[in-house]
């Protein structure tokens, strides 16, 4: 069945195809996180721990965010952490302005600054 938008090109097509660009992109070694919906949801809190976690390890983070049809399975497996932004369905353009937003909230809240509130 083709995936609205696309044409003949199905949803399984779409995400096997990002999943190779992004795999071309990938610099070793990388942490990988996948944001999906099956994903771990966490609390500003626990973001700026592991953002604070990710930053002592050294090694570059990679926020694999895939298309509207989501990523590819293999993808998916091979990510150290798989992060659910919510259990509510989002519209995919507003997933990295969300994410870049939770990733200054946690900036703030690592380094004390009075942005976030509890």
């Amino acid at each position: 069945m083709p995936t609205r938008g696309r044409g003949r090109r199905s949803g399984e097509a779409a995400r096997r195809s990002e999943a190779e660009r992004l795999r071309a992109a990938l610099r070793a070694p990388a942490r990988i996180i996948a944001l999906d919906e099956s994903g771990r949801q966490w609390s500003s809190g626990e973001l700026a721990a592991r953002l604070d976690g990710w930053r002592r390890d050294g090694r570059d983070v990679i926020l694999a965010i895939g298309g509207p049809d989501g990523l590819d399975r293999p993808l998916l497996d091979a990510a150290e952490e798989v992060w659910s932004l919510s259990r509510l369905t989002l519209p995919h353009a507003l997933v990295p302005i969300i994410v870049a937003e939770q990733l200054y909230r946690a900036w703030t809240i690592i380094n004390k600054h009075p942005y976030h509130r509890e």
